[in-house]
Order: C-alpha cells, then sequence, then structure tokens
C-alpha cells in the first residue's frame, strides 16, 4: 500500500516534536494477516519517567467529501486500536491529519466527538513547518 501524501511530514513533525520513530510501518499481527499501521513512536517523559508509545495513521483528507476520508480513516483506527489489544502491544492510536483537514473537520464536530469517543487521538500538523500545532486527546 502506498504512503500518505503526508507520511514523511508528519513522521518529521513528531520526530522535531522528541518524539523517536520506532517502525515505518508498525506491523500488528493478527491470526490470518497484519495490518500496517503507517508508524510507531514513543517518547520517554522525563518528570515521570514513563514512556508514552504511540501507532500514527496518516490522512491527507484530500477527497472531495472529507466525511468519505474521516468515515474510513476512524474505521481503521478503530480496527488498529482492536487489534493493537488483541496483540498485547501497548500503544495509543492516533490519527495525523494537515492543518487544513482539521479546519474543514472542525465544520462537522461529529467526526472529533467519535474519535475521542473510542480514545483516538488527533494529531493536527502544519505540513509547511512540519510542526505538531494541536494533539487532541
Amino acid at each position: 500500500m502506498a504512503k500518505d501524501k503526508y507520511h514523511d511530514t508528519v513522521r518529521s513533525a513528531l520526530e522535531n516534536d522528541g518524539w523517536t520513530i520506532t517502525h515505518d510501518p508498525l506491523v500488528i499481527p493478527l491470526e490470518d494477516g497484519a495490518f500496517k499501521v503507517d508508524l510507531g513512536a514513543e517518547k520517554l517523559i522525563a518528570a515521570e519517567r514513563l514512556e508514552q508509545k504511540i501507532a500514527v495513521e496518516v490522512k491527507s483528507l484530500l477527497r472531495i467529501s472529507q466525511s468519505t476520508d474521516l468515515h474510513l480513516a476512524i474505521g481503521q483506527c478503530i480496527n488498529y486500536k482492536e487489534a493493537l489489544i488483541e496483540a498485547d502491544m501497548d500503544r495509543t492510536v492516533c490519527l495525523a491529519i494537515p492543518l487544513r483537514g482539521y479546519i474543514r473537520m472542525k465544520k462537522t464536530p461529529f467526526y472529533l466527538r467519535t474519535l475521542l469517543k473510542y480514545g483516538i487521538q488527533l494529531i493536527v500538523v502544519d505540513t509547511k513547518s512540519e510542526t505538531i500545532t494541536e494533539w487532541i486527546k
């Protein structure tokens, strides 16, 4: 499967934010195959000496119908979350989207509520500066 248009941009934004990319892609084994999440990353939180691990799905949201893009992305993330649990891989699922897509997404807050309901974090990336502008948990 081809990488998303902003795959490398999101990878750089995560690295710029202090994350270490551990997998590109992150493979989640299943009994009849595997899922491939775009990125696996981890970050040490020095104050608490804890390690955060994430699985990041990157979506450009470039289709004419952003609703279709988000519908598919949310379903994908829910599947990844369940597969990570079954594989006993302790990672939080995140959906990374460009700032432009997030601005459009805010017009239909249903999608953000759905992401958060299922414990999927949203990473908003400025694709020009390769920085994370918002991290919504």
